[in-house]
């Protein structure tokens, strides 16, 4: 029965795409120039995120001196389809866990090592590379019925309207995907790239970045990083982008 409950919320949250898929990647909203240095590794300023990412891999850290590489070895084979799994069920706290949570989870229990700020360029630095491990894999969530819960509470903050300017993710993204807003076109909110490097920013940013910016962007109150509001969103954006391609690491303007 838990199995065919979470069939059916995989068919509440997606509608119709079994016969007509019609979602479509932030990339394909992108002027050529943008697509062109996303997909030319050479151009893409993320891949100096990856680099780092990868050497941070290596390197032994902590007091017992361990490298994440120890324990996992080559990050191609063990973190291959990893983040295309993320937000999961956590046993032990009971909660989903977005990757970059589950990348600070291990490194203080293995390694013993105080935890990366959040959005500091280790995180996004080590999330990016083992992120990038799965590009041009699909989004696959969980078949977990412990999520299901999880899922429709974020189901719910995306429908529901915030701010001053009182409006919700859905109205904007579903509703005004492919218009323009301040001159850049609203995409359908696929978290597809991420983490992504923003012309706007300079610089990497995660998902929860992003979705904290739309929220003070209608003038709301924005949660803290790592709040449960915030992956149960990320959980519910996953299930809605199941089966399109990751693209880690994306550029966007």
């Amino acid at each position: 029965m838990k199995r065919w409950g979470v069939l059916a919320l995989a068919c509440l949250l997606a509608p119709g795409w079994a016969q007509t898929d019609t979602r479509r990647s932030g990339l394909s909203y992108m002027g050529p120039a943008t697509q062109a240095m996303q997909r030319d590794d050479s151009q893409n300023p993320a891949m100096l995120w990856v680099a780092e990412g990868e050497a941070l891999w290596r390197a032994p850290a902590g007091r017992d001196q361990k490298s994440c590489m120890s324990c996992h070895g080559d990050a191609a084979q063990s973190m291959r389809g990893v983040a295309a799994r993320y937000p999961a069920f956590d046993a032990a706290s009971k909660l989903p866990l977005n990757l970059s949570q589950r990348i600070q989870q291990c490194r203080q229990s293995q390694q013993q090592a105080a935890p990366w700020a959040a959005e500091s360029q280790p995180l996004l630095s080590m999330e990016t590379y083992v992120a990038h491990q799965s590009r041009g894999l699909s989004i696959a969530p969980p078949d977990d019925a412990r999520l299901a819960p999880f899922t429709q509470r974020g189901q719910a903050v995306y429908a529901r309207r915030i701010g001053q300017i009182d409006l919700s993710c859905a109205q904007c993204h579903d509703g005004q995907a492919g218009q323009r807003l301040a001159g850049n076109p609203i995409p359908q909110a696929h978290p597809t790239g991420y983490p992504v490097y923003r012309l706007e920013w300079q610089g990497m940013g995660s998902l929860q970045r992003r979705l904290r910016n739309c929220m003070t962007g209608v003038r709301a109150e924005a949660p803290p990083f790592g709040a449960a509001e915030l992956v149960e969103l990320e959980l519910y954006l996953m299930q809605r982008a199941q089966g399109m391609a990751l693209e880690t690491p994306a550029v966007r303007p």
